[in-house]
């Protein structure tokens, strides 16, 4: 198992698993992804960031994460838990249902906390859907605090919950 940055040769494999989790999600009542999100443009701009991390196993990449220091427009009002200055954000993780329930998010999210405190960011923060009372448990049990709502009209109606995880202060 190897964590990695992505390349331009990864992208249908990324945009695959990012559409078999959207199925997966919608098949479940949740509606987190959908047709215009994550779209084939916005993992190939994560590419191109060199933000995109994937998780290969047997050289099958099973799943994905983007660390970034670039704060989304929608966070700006949120009042975190430290100052808005080296912090790293987690979006879009994600593990092919296929290899779900294996630890494989898990492996990844303490990849970025790694990342975070090698790289001396201050905090890690993040958002998930206010619907999927999964991921909710999962970001709490690693120790993230659950802040304010924001909103991304073009995923969904419901609010997204925004999480952050002090790390050095």
């Amino acid at each position: 198992m190897c964590i990695e940055k992505t390349t331009y040769n990864d992208l249908e494999a990324c945009y695959s698993i990012t559409k078999s989790c959207a199925k997966y999600l919608i098949d479940n009542g949740i509606f987190q992804w959908n047709e215009m999100y994550p779209s084939k443009e916005i993992l190939q701009k994560d590419i191109e960031l060199q933000q995109l991390w994937k998780l290969t196993e047997n050289n099958t990449i099973i799943g994905i994460v983007v660390l970034t220091k670039i704060e989304d427009v929608e966070y700006k009002s949120v009042k975190w838990l430290t100052e808005n200055k080296n912090n790293l954000y987690v979006h879009r993780l994600a593990v092919h249902p296929t290899y779900q329930g294996k630890g494989y998010a898990q492996k990844l999210m303490s990849f970025g906390e790694n990342y975070a405190v090698n790289n001396n960011y201050n905090s890690i923060r993040l958002d998930t859907f206010s619907k999927n009372i999964r991921n909710q448990k999962f970001y709490e049990k690693r120790g993230y605090v659950k802040l304010e709502s924001i909103f991304f009209p073009n995923q969904s109606k419901y609010p997204f919950y925004c999480y952050e995880k002090v790390l050095n202060v």
